[in-house]
């Protein structure tokens, strides 16, 4: 018999109170956004409080800024995270349905694009108030893989956005029909955690990488070279996921079960791999305006 490993009884809400006959519950996952957020504000200021990592020992911006542009980038995650899933992953049914687009509360948000509201808003922050687009991106990149931890924490919470079916050792069993329908597989359907590997390789990994270059080696003194180091990092970490993530229910079926978005001379990729190349290149181009000390 195969050795699987049962989904831990755990709750997706901490608590639930019920006021004037509705109730509110407090889930992990938003835990997980609001603890994300207040990490990486700490983390922001501890390096703004330290000029000597930076080049000229001169910071890109004051703490009364970074607090300013905290609420950009909530606006940024939140408006880039939804428009991002529903062009990214279901276009045609949000197309038919405008209305389900502010229905943010239903579910549906996509890294990519938040990642990309992220980056709209920290441009637009800068241009307004005259600082340098690369340093204040190497402040904001460096924070990011502690909300990225906690998010795939709770994902696991959640039980949601599971594996591959596998019959590893550490394979899980997630509860759920969706969870369990693996055509093929006789009895308990095990599942990679994959929501594990991406928060050990986007949030503990990376994370660590990101703040041994910038306290031990100067990463700030060169502008790019962190961010660079986030894009590519993670765009490589996604892309290896991938692998053992299950496909987005839109582009599995009977004669795509893989869930590939795009093939090419029998090879495919995921859509979580197309939208990480960009990522990777991007990372990849921002290193080497770093090495050679250039500016876009």
């Amino acid at each position: 018999m195969q050795a699987v490993l049962q989904f831990p009884d755990i709750s997706p809400e901490l608590f639930t109170i019920s006021l004037f006959g509705m109730e509110f519950a407090l889930r992990w996952y938003a835990l997980a956004y609001i603890a994300g957020i207040l990490i990486a504000w700490r983390l922001a200021l501890a390096a703004l409080r330290r000029p000597r990592l930076w080049r000229n020992d001169t910071t890109p911006m004051t703490a009364q800024q970074i607090e300013d542009l905290l609420t950009w980038i909530i606006l940024g995650v939140i408006l880039g995270g939804r428009l991002g899933f529903v062009l990214f992953y279901q276009p045609a049914y949000y197309l038919q349905n405008p209305i389900e687009i502010l229905r943010v509360w239903q579910g549906g948000m996509a890294f990519h694009g938040g990642l990309l509201g992220v980056i709209a808003a920290t441009w637009l922050f800068a241009r307004r108030h005259c600082l340098p687009v690369l340093g204040m991106a190497d402040l904001v990149a460096h924070t990011v893989p502690a909300g990225l931890l906690l998010g795939r924490l709770a994902n696991f919470i959640n039980a949601e956005l599971w594996g591959r079916p596998s019959d590893l050792p550490w394979a899980v069993v997630f509860p759920g029909a969706a969870a369990q329908d693996c055509p093929g597989v006789i009895g308990l359907c095990a599942r990679h955690p994959s929501q594990l590997y991406e928060a050990a390789l986007e949030g503990l990994l990376l994370g660590g990488l990101l703040l041994w270059m910038v306290y031990r080696r100067g990463a700030l003194r060169r502008p790019g070279l962190v961010s660079g180091l986030f894009f590519s990092g993670y765009g490589l970490a996604r892309f290896l996921v991938e692998f053992f993530r299950q496909p987005d229910a839109q582009f599995t079926g009977p004669d795509n079960p893989l869930g590939l978005a795009l093939h090419v001379s029998g090879y495919g990729l995921t859509m979580g791999q197309i939208l990480s190349l960009p990522m990777i290149a991007l990372g990849l181009w921002l290193i080497n305006l770093a090495r050679r000390g250039a500016t876009p």
